[in-house]
């Protein structure tokens, strides 16, 4: 039986564990008597009491916005969704005009109602209760409506998400039928370039901007599909991104700050192969002296990503792992005069609308290519990308 003795509590295991509790984020607003808008994130949120209608949220002592706050006559409660998570972190970053540039709408009482939001709650401070490091805000609701009936955002873990979009949803066959179909179609196409290549060829098609499928695998007799990426892989650089090469540039950067603690060296070497495969339309990634143990770390997470249910904690182990990929994916110009081990070769395929929503992605490649044999690769692998836009 594990040990439940007493002792004095180190601040981080209280966070590790109070960590496996998720509690709703709100962004709270108001206006202070100068008519300044005040907003400011909390991720400690509860209903109270039916009768009378309160609830609570549990600012730091140290928030100076509280401080205002406090003084307002009314405040409003927005309940966020979990597609609002870049929304909290903008308005957390700032310290002054937190709601420049931000969708909003008055509630009954005049306060800042953020759009999309699930939930808002027309209330004022009743009471304040100290509690430690925090205060306990007790307010009265004098309305509140639901506005946006999505998966609300909680805090879990030490991170924002809604955590049920992705790997905690099961993703129906139907929702990618017609890349499938596409994808069978061509069946030969892609079994013929990888035994003539002697190398594996996968079919990708995206299910969400967080996630792709294989839809169709093939393996010449010298490569093995179990050293293939899993079924369902997260978009975490660098995979994804022979989809979001054609999306806006903001959903590019998201992508991008998927690696949360990478350094901006990092970052630019996929924004310069988005640019790559933009005008050129192939991206390609290089194994280091390690040769293709090199994908063991990749494969591995996404083979866990597969699994499904994966707390935050888990997720975030993933894409560090992912993103921590030992291949080497810098835009090289081939020299005629050296040969190169390639890691894959991948390129976007248009889907019957004229989207990039799949890519065709060769991999287990013959070791000491020449550019000229890199080319071919290229030439091939397109027209087998031709077959599957015309399918």
């Amino acid at each position: 039986m594990p040990s439940t003795t007493s002792a004095p509590v180190d601040s981080q295991v209280f966070r590790d564990v109070m960590g496996h509790y998720p509690t709703g984020v709100v962004v709270v607003t108001g206006r202070d008597r100068d008519g300044e808008i005040l907003a400011m994130v909390v991720g400690t949120f509860n209903s109270v009491s039916l009768d009378p209608p309160l609830v609570s949220f549990m600012p730091m002592k140290s928030s100076r916005t509280f401080a205002k706050l406090r003084e307002c006559s009314s405040l409003c409660i927005n309940v966020l969704g979990g597609e609002q998570e870049d929304l909290v972190l903008t308005i957390a970053r700032r310290w002054e005009d937190k709601l420049g540039g931000i969708d909003w709408y008055p509630s009954p009482s005049g306060d800042p109602i953020l759009a999309d939001s699930v939930a808002w709650i027309d209330a004022y401070v009743s009471e304040t209760v100290e509690a430690g490091d925090h205060w306990i805000a007790l307010c009265a609701v004098r309305d509140m409506a639901v506005a946006n009936p999505v998966s609300p955002l909680i805090f879990f873990q030490g991170g924002y998400g809604s955590f049920v979009c992705t790997s905690l949803m099961a993703r129906m066959d139907h929702e990618i039928l017609p890349a499938i179909h596409a994808a069978h179609a061509a069946r030969a196409e892609v079994e013929n370039l990888a035994n003539e290549l002697g190398c594996e060829v996968a079919v990708f098609t995206d299910v969400s901007s967080d996630e792709m499928a294989t839809v169709l695998s093939a393996a010449a007799a010298g490569a093995r599909r179990e050293s293939g990426l899993a079924r369902r892989i997260p978009m975490v650089p660098p995979i994804g991104d022979t989809y979001v090469f054609d999306q806006p540039l903001e959903t590019q950067e998201r992508w991008i700050n998927r690696l949360r603690d990478a350094p901006e060296e990092v970052k630019d070497i996929h924004r310069e192969r988005l640019t790559f495969v933009r005008e050129n339309g192939y991206l390609l990634s290089f194994l280091p002296s390690a040769g293709r143990s090199a994908y063991d770390q990749m494969r591995d997470a996404t083979k866990r990503y597969e699994i499904g249910r994966l707390t935050p904690a888990a997720e975030r182990s993933i894409r560090e792992s992912i993103g921590g990929s030992p291949v080497d994916y810098k835009i090289r110009d081939l020299d005629d005069s050296s040969t190169y081990d390639v890691g894959s070769l991948v390129i976007p395929i248009r889907d019957r609308n004229g989207a990039y929503s799949m890519t065709l992605r060769l991999a287990q490649l013959p070791a000491d290519a020449t550019a000229a044999q890199i080319n071919e690769w290229v030439r091939r692998a397109r027209l087998v990308a031709a077959v599957l836009e015309k399918r």
